[in-house]
């Protein structure tokens, strides 16, 4: 029967820590039944990590939902850490969880970075992964890079010019660049005000309608450093990402059943990468959302997405 709305709030039935190679640990919990299917959630970012509320996508007494905070975000440690925090870094921590869990197969699940994170897992390990919900969709190009840091300014100018005008003047051609520096000084009276600046720049622009509550999720301060300095990091090396980017790689999904969930209204991951990872593969639906931006909590996005794994749940 079709859900209208989030489940419940609910707590994990099982949470840990567990060691990663380069002195990372990670955070995981578990959420649901514990004889569900599994569904393991990537969250956003880079960096991001996860909240309490991804939680309630998932019908608790269906899946068993295992989610995680990749190297460096949320209760992982250490926070904001970089050394050996790269994409194929990610792939190889999710195989080690999926592993320590016992699971052979899993539905993946992930919006922005974690729509990208998912595919590079997949293609990597198509054996592992039934089927995948995506949302948001980031292909970590060039030029979706761009738009982030300089072509938003067309949409949300008033956005831009604070997350701008943060850097002296001189240091505004190359906003990555003055970024940086000052996200990897190691005095918090430094990389503090910056991270809260990339971060607040990206919750005003995530949402269709000015939300409050998007923004002062993203200014919180250990959110933001994790989000902003891995976030930045990952830009400067283009994200990580094999040779011809991910598209070149789709045919390692060919049998891998998909949804894509997009708002058409999204200005931190526009449209067209949703479009092209569409095109690029033939067992995936695709949905767009007509009134909404880039959160998860959108209402209309929430929708397609519970919508999405109510037709996952055959999936073996």
């Amino acid at each position: 029967m079709p859900r209208g709305d989030l489940f419940p709030e609910i707590a994990p039935f099982e949470t840990g820590y567990l060691p990663l190679s380069d002195g990372h640990v990670m955070y995981w919990e578990q959420v649901g039944n514990p004889q569900g299917k599994p569904v393991l959630f990537l969250h956003g970012g880079p960096g991001a990590g996860a909240g309490p509320v991804h939680r309630r996508f998932f019908d608790p007494a269906f899946w068993r939902l295992i989610i995680f905070d990749q190297r460096g975000a949320g209760r992982s440690r250490p926070l904001g850490g970089l050394a050996s925090n790269t994409t194929p870094h990610l792939v190889a921590d999710i195989e080690t969880l999926r592993d320590f869990m016992g699971i052979e197969r899993m539905l993946l699940f992930g919006g922005s970075w974690g729509s990208t994170l998912a595919l590079a897992y997949a293609q990597a390990h198509p054996e592992r992964v039934t089927g995948a919900v995506l949302r948001g969709i980031f292909l970590g190009r060039p030029a979706e890079v761009e738009w982030f840091l300089y072509g938003m300014a067309r949409v949300f100018p008033d956005a831009h010019a604070a997350f701008a005008q943060f850097l002296p003047e001189a240091e505004r051609d190359d906003l990555l660049s003055g970024y940086m520096k000052r996200l990897l000084d190691p005095d918090p009276q430094l990389h503090g005000p910056a991270a809260r600046a990339w971060s607040l720049y990206e919750g005003s622009c995530s949402t269709l309608l000015p939300s409050l509550e998007a923004v002062s999720a993203f200014a919180q301060d250990r959110a933001a450093v994790g989000l902003a300095r891995i976030e930045a990091y990952y830009f400067q090396h283009d994200l990580f990402l094999p040779k011809g980017g991910l598209l070149a790689h789709m045919h390692r999904l060919a049998d891998i059943p998909g949804e894509i969930v997009q708002g058409r209204y999204d200005m931190i991951c526009p449209a067209q990468s949703a479009f092209d990872l569409a095109a690029a593969w033939p067992l995936a639906r695709f949905t767009l959302v007509p009134d909404a931006g880039h959160s998860a909590l959108e209402p209309g996005v929430r929708l397609a997405l519970i919508a999405a794994l109510e037709r996952c749940r055959h999936l073996t």
